[in-house]
């Protein structure tokens, strides 16, 4: 805690979101500009963390603030609602919130640990080799 400030991170593959989350009246930034003006099915991923806790808490009187650096376009909208839904539960300290996360998608607490597997010695792939014509 900074403060009245309260600063948390969310991971998924290379993209790492930070969140800072203070006393507001429900502003939600990503990368300092609204959320709103994304896609709409990215703005509805940022969007789930903020629904739930709306019907748990009410009115939800905090700003949030996003930073995402890294990654794919996909990664960072996880790692922002991961940061979002850590950061709300961090300053709320509502169990019942943290039930409603988990039992919504575990994803939205727990970080998706799942790397890209490495390329293995003498081939182009991870996985299976090329097959030879000439045996």
């Amino acid at each position: 805690m900074i403060g009245e400030k309260l600063v948390v991170s969310g991971k998924r593959k290379r993209s790492v979101a930070r969140a800072t989350i203070s006393k507001g009246n429900g502003r939600v930034t990503l990368n300092k500009t609204s959320y709103e003006s994304l896609p709409e099915f990215r703005r509805l991923m940022i969007e789930e963390p903020l629904m739930i806790a709306r019907e748990k808490l009410g009115e939800i009187a905090y700003n949030i603030d996003v930073m995402v650096k890294g990654g794919g376009s996909e990664a960072r909208i996880e790692a922002a609602r991961l940061a979002i839904a850590k950061a709300l539960v961090a300053i709320t300290k509502s169990a019942e919130l943290k039930k409603a996360y988990l039992a919504y998608d575990k994803h939205l607490l727990i970080a998706d640990t799942r790397r890209k597997e490495t390329y293995k010695p003498g081939d182009s792939k991870a996985r299976s080799k090329r097959q030879k014509s000439y045996r």
